[in-house]
């Protein structure tokens, strides 16, 4: 789905990854769930693209519902994987992340763990190899992604902020569209091991002017960055 000129979504409101393009080629913002390869294939059809065009993948954290189909796009077509050093070995499954649900409604959860197993999200490769990078960093990709670290969510979770196409992919810093309990709207995300610190963690994009912010799960929102941090503090009773 094209969102703006050079600014594209792969995937649906339950699992979202994008692309940037520019006269270089194109930078992916994580890598979905395995299932959806073929919703990438498709998105790069519609651009007049292919595979061998995407530059890099930037992964906004290492959890498995963002590296899905990174490690086939780094086994068969040599692309490398983007993470920050703090979550590499997330990424490459030498630990693992366990953490309390909290809330869930049955509907939700029932139609998010359904969409998941069907496009393969209950089992996902890890990355056998990752390039790191670090706060601040400026990676030389389509688009010239900017690394602003926002952790809280897990360690190395960061925001993608992309000027060019006024863009900020968020991850997990934030969700409009809690896949336990269905709830709209920016919001804290599921499964964040350090809840003070993820919202704490936001007070490092509020002032960043975007016609876009792009979370790893829920429809885009339009509203302004500031909007979207003044509602997640509200819900979480800062």
């Amino acid at each position: 789905m094209q969102l703006a000129p050079n600014l594209h979504r792969v995937g649906s409101d339950l699992v979202n990854s994008y692309l940037v393009e520019d006269s270089g080629g194109l930078t992916l913002i994580d890598a979905g769930i395995p299932g959806q390869w073929s919703d990438l294939a498709a998105e790069l059809d519609a651009m007049g693209h292919s595979l061998e065009d995407i530059r890099g993948v930037v992964l906004t954290h290492g959890d498995t519902d963002h590296r899905g189909f990174a490690e086939r796009l780094r086994r068969d077509h040599g692309i490398s994987i983007f993470v920050h050093e703090a979550d590499a070995s997330l990424a490459e499954g030498h630990t693992d992340k366990k953490v309390p649900w909290g809330k869930v409604k049955l509907g939700p959860l029932l139609g998010f763990l359904w969409y998941a197993g069907r496009k393969g999200g209950l089992r996902v490769p890890p990355v056998s190899a990752v390039e790191t990078f670090a706060d601040g960093d400026i990676l030389d990709l389509p688009g010239g992604p900017q690394i602003i670290s926002v952790p809280g969510h897990t360690p190395g979770s960061v925001a993608v902020y992309v000027p060019a196409v006024a863009a900020l992919f968020v991850g997990d810093a934030m969700t409009t569209r809690h896949v336990l309990t269905g709830a709209e709207g920016p919001q804290p995300a599921p499964f964040t091991l350090d809840d003070a610190m993820a919202i704490a963690s936001l007070a490092r994009l509020e002032s960043l002017e975007v016609n876009w912010v792009l979370p790893g799960h829920g429809p885009p929102w339009t509203g302004g960055m500031a909007e979207a941090v003044r509602r997640i503090r509200e819900i979480a009773g800062h």
